[in-house]
């Protein structure tokens, strides 16, 4: 149990903060009702509780940037703020009523003086219902920039920097940094939190270690994670040398959230095989066991703002601006991109697909125009320019080849594009390729299929725009699963891609019509609101047992996780066992093997000299009745334990009894027939030879298959597979096939003779 006088022991861990200054004023807490400081069933922590429940609904959105837009008047000289109506954290209101109140926490997308932070912070708070978190420039630029941008970024996205100079190798200054940044936010939600009645929602993975902040000071806080990236397969997370610290964060929620099952399912999987847990489906929904707490999986793609998309196309300004572009492609096919200039979205890639589009198909020359609109870059380095100078030369090329003097079949827009362009160009577009080849969700393809249909409060729009869209995705974007209407293409096969776009024009107008309308119901009734509220009512479901059962936090630094058990679990302190256990005169102590006196999976199976004394000094007190029940073998045990003469052992889970080292064994058990046997070391020796890290373990009572060494996925395939066959082996036979944590066991049928239960054994005083 954790000391209370160590109420930060996170700061005091194994990992060092970087000394960066932390934030520097402290906000008054914000309780939506009155609230007392107690200790809830004895936990190490102090949590809130308010002593009513009529609060009003509050939810805590937590992310790296605010949905604020910021600029210093020029006459007065003081920071403005307004609400940035295209940020994420502020459309998902629209999935909640009125009376919700939202409390935003995240840092300012401008560089605020230290001597105005103090004022600033009270304007945010009392105006827009926002706390603001300071980070020096040094430490934003290596939290964000540096192990963000440049570490996680890359990794998630299936970047591994396998040399110097093909991306940023681990710098555990920059984790630090990483670590020092998340805490500074952890504070700054302790500040305000009301943690019986808020919840808490963090956005992506900026923040993935603070879960672990936030569970340590509250055990029963109600929080939620989504991830808005993709999550890499364990095979390249597990290159990462804070992997366990990070799913350890994360799994400190009661919910996280993926775009896709595939998502999901990548780090479901690094939880088994890093971690050692597993999952299962409960009654639909997908949840993880950790330590009695269960963590719930989430799968769900975000959606569009339907009103903020339809308010920018029933413009003026945006219908004079559609027309405009397809007098300007007037006998013209229009292919529409619309990417970041990012080494992952395939800009290069779709170019050399629409090159071979021109080399294959001939004749769409002079009819056929990529308009590819790029987006500033979120980071910079070498990667940026390198994918940016390739995007120019393979454009040149292509216009030197296939274009006139009036006609360029590659038209780059490197600028920044105003809304109403850009909407402009989504409804005019015959087709909108996103050629990806890794992405967390990208809603180019949703907000091309939205512009497409239209909106009735523009009738200028509406005619010139037939209710039809064609789209071609990459396989390896988050939103491809729910557009099963699209052509979706692997952007390496740049051949496949130069076909999927050849088959997207010369679609039908009837089959045109059929797929736009599949797209447009889906994304209509699945856009951000509904994605939020539905996010948000699992999250309640997930927190629904939180005051049902005690918690007790365990361990130190990032390691910090709550242990939740039942009610009428009863933890047994030293203050309560030694007098009890002075005052008593009968004392009977039951102790298990692995994981008890050796460690578990321990290649040295033989206890310590230190535990082997402590053994025999309970063995030798009179008053003393000392066990050891294990699943072991019973001359294994014997010889571990020879030193401890008045030690009991119950050998393979009680089949032999000893009570003293020179008694003989005993056993509850009637002798049953063993042809059994025969019958199943084959079957059990035929799986250990197809599965690398399994063995046999024979018993005198039992036959075990052990795959605990071998790869978690195929071990536990293989041992449903035994089961099934030996249960169809030994049907007619009495013995009992049954499937354990990494084991499958054979073991007879037996029956008890009574007359040798040890409860009348004469060493019971």
């Amino acid at each position: 149990m954790v000391s209370r006088s160590c109420a930060n022991f996170l700061d005091l861990s194994s990992w060092d903060l970087l000394d960066f200054p932390q934030t520097p004023r402290t906000l008054p807490r914000v309780m939506t009702v009155p609230g007392i400081i107690t200790d809830v069933d004895g936990d190490t922590t102090s949590e809130v509780t308010s002593t009513s429940g009529g609060s009003r609904e509050r939810k805590i959105i937590v992310a790296n940037m605010l949905p604020l837009q910021s600029k210093r008047d020029a006459e007065t000289g003081k920071w403005c703020f307004n609400w940035d109506e295209d940020s994420l954290q502020l459309q998902l209101r629209d999935g909640f009523s009125s009376e919700t109140e939202f409390l935003y926490v995240g840092s300012l997308n401008v560089d605020i003086e230290t001597n105005e932070q103090e004022e600033v912070s009270q304007k945010l708070l009392e105006e827009f219902n926002c706390v603001a978190t300071f980070l020096s420039q040094e430490l934003q630029e290596m939290f964000y920039l540096g192990f963000c941008k440049h570490q996680l970024w890359p990794l998630f996205h299936y970047m591994l920097p396998m040399f110097p100079d093909h991306g940023d190798r681990f710098d555990r200054r920059l984790w630090q940094a990483y670590v020092s940044a998340n805490k500074i936010f952890s504070d700054r939600v302790m500040e305000v939190i009301n943690p019986e009645d808020d919840y808490v929602w963090i956005q992506d993975y900026h923040l993935m270690v603070l879960p672990t902040f936030l569970r340590k000071r509250f055990n029963r806080i109600k929080l939620g994670f989504f991830l808005h990236s993709p999550f890499p397969s364990s095979e390249i997370y597990r290159t990462l040398p804070v992997r366990d610290e990070i799913l350890r964060g994360l799994l400190n929620c009661d919910l996280i959230g993926f775009h896709t099952f595939d998502y999901a399912r990548h780090f479901l999987s690094c939880c088994s095989r890093m971690l050692g847990l597993d999952y299962e489906s409960k009654r639909g929904h997908i949840g993880l066991d950790y330590f009695g707490r269960t963590v719930y999986i989430k799968i769900l793609p975000v959606g569009v703002h339907m009103g903020r998309l339809e308010s920018v196309l029933s413009l003026d300004s945006t219908a004079a601006k559609t027309k405009e572009i397809q007098e300007q492609f007037k006998g013209k096919k229009l292919v529409l991109g619309i990417d970041d200039m990012d080494i992952f979205k395939g800009i290069s890639l779709k170019l050399i697909a629409m090159e071979h589009l021109f080399e294959t198909y001939w004749h769409l020359k002079g009819k056929v125009v990529l308009v590819q609109i790029v987006n500033p870059a979120r980071s910079s380095g070498k990667d940026v320019e390198e994918a940016k100078r390739e995007t120019y030369e393979t454009a040149r090329r292509i216009n030197e080849r296939y274009g006139t003097s009036d006609y360029k079949p590659i038209v780059l827009i490197d600028r920044l594009v105003p809304r109403s362009e850009k909407t402009a160009y989504y409804a005019a577009a015959d087709c909108c390729l996103v050629n990806a080849v890794r992405d967390g969700m990208n809603l180019v393809p949703y907000k091309y299929i939205v512009c497409r249909q239209g909106t009735r409060s523009n009738k200028a729009v509406v005619e010139s725009l037939p209710r039809t869209s064609t789209l071609v995705v990459s396989e390896f974007i988050g939103c491809s699963p729910s557009l099963s209407g699209a052509i979706r293409v692997n952007p390496w096969d740049v051949d496949a891609v130069a076909e999927a776009v050849n088959s997207a024009l010369k679609m039908s107008e009837t089959e045109k019509q059929l797929r736009h309308e599949k797209h447009y119901h889906y994304i209509s009734t699945h856009d951000v609101g509904y994605w939020a509220k539905s996010f948000m009512q699992d999250l309640e479901r997930a927190c629904r047992d939180h005051y049902s059962k005690r918690c007790w936090g365990i361990g130190f630094g990032l390691g910090f996780r709550v242990l939740s058990l039942s009610p009428s679990f009863r933890k047994l302190s030293v203050e309560h066992i030694v007098p009890v256990y002075r005052k008593t005169q009968r004392r009977a102590i039951f102790l298990d093997y692995d994981g008890t006196l050796v460690p578990e999976s321990s290649i040295v199976q033989d206890p310590s000299n230190e535990v082997v004394s402590v053994l025999k000094a309970l063995c030798e007190d009179p008053n003393n009745t000392v066990f050891i029940v294990s699943g072991r073998g019973r001359e294994s045990l014997s010889n571990w334990l020879s030193p401890c003469e008045n030690l009991g052992i119950a050998a393979e889970h009680g089949y032999f009894i000893r009570w003293k080292s020179k008694d003989e064994w005993e056993t509850c058990y009637s002798p049953t027939d063993t042809e059994w046997r025969s019958m199943v070391e084959p079957v059990m020796r035929s799986y250990m030879e197809a599965t690398d890290g399994t063995s046999i373990e024979f018993k005198e009572s039992a036959l075990v298959w052990h795959h605990q060494d071998a790869d978690p996925d195929f071990g536990s395939c293989q041992a449903k597979e035994m089961l099934d066959h030996l249960e169809s082996v030994l049907a007619n036979e009495p013995v009992v096939v049954k499937r354990g944590q990494h084991i499958v066991e054979v073991k007879p049928q037996v029956s008890i003779k009574t007359e040798n239960l040890f409860p009348f054994h004469p060493h019971i005083r």
